[in-house]
């Protein structure tokens, strides 16, 4: 099966070509396509290099909208059988694709979660934002009655159909709660998988931030009761 792999990026000059080196060296049938947010520190630059390369579409948004509208450019001309993914920070390896595509390829699945919290490597980091994630995967559990470790996980794999029979509308991180909340309002059949996480600190970039928790609690809400 062909995979599309769907890399949004924001600012992230330091990591993307090691990114893109990774997801290059991935064997199979794939296309990789990169959604530029608007970054304003170079890495447009950097991603001139790779769009005339066999395999590789480039989208430059002409405004920074966040992850969940730079996602969505890029589904909309995927044409992969599966799509994964992909965060352009190095937080999540690439490595980890056949566990992550095990479930679909043998047709046990519609749509995989990379989990954090399962046992895979990972770096020790902020108790905080750990139990932060948690509340928010519990509270998303409740309200879509899936048991899932790891709702908020950036690696989220599912067969292209899936696009077909839900709607997307978060710009930002709400993409995360959005989309859970839908396939499991659909009933497709949701697998979870330990990855390695490598997780950084906000002196390297990290931009996810208690706001955006904050923001998380009512996309729950809105996408279970308002949408």
């Amino acid at each position: 099966m062909k995979l599309s792999i769907v890399i949004p990026v924001y600012n992230e000059s330091a990591t993307i070509c090691e990114v893109i080196k990774r997801v290059d060296e991935v064997t199979g049938e794939k296309e990789v396509i990169i959604v530029d947010d608007c970054s304003t520190d170079g890495t447009r630059i950097l991603l001139e290099k790779y769009e005339k390369r066999e395999g590789f579409e480039i989208i430059y948004q002409t405004k920074n909208r966040g992850k969940g509208a730079a996602l969505r450019a890029g589904f909309k001309i995927a044409k992969g059988e599966i799509v994964i993914i992909q965060d352009a920070d190095l937080e999540y390896n690439p490595k980890d694709y056949p566990v992550l595509l095990e479930p679909i390829l043998d047709k046990r699945a519609d749509v995989v979660y990379g989990s954090r919290f399962l046992g895979g490597p990972h770096r020790v980091l902020f108790f905080w934002h750990y139990l932060g994630n948690m509340c928010l995967t519990t509270l998303s559990n409740m309200l879509t009655n899936v048991n899932l470790s790891d709702m908020e996980t950036g690696y989220k794999v599912f067969r292209r159909k899936i696009l077909e029979s839900i709607t997307l509308k978060s710009n930002r991180f709400g993409f995360e709660p959005e989309f859970t909340s839908k396939v499991a309002q659909k009933n497709f059949v949701i697998y979870e998988v330990p990855i390695s996480y490598s997780g950084r600190d906000y002196s390297a970039g990290k931009k996810i931030n208690w706001k955006d928790g904050v923001a998380a609690l009512w996309f729950i809400f809105r996408f279970r009761f308002f949408d």
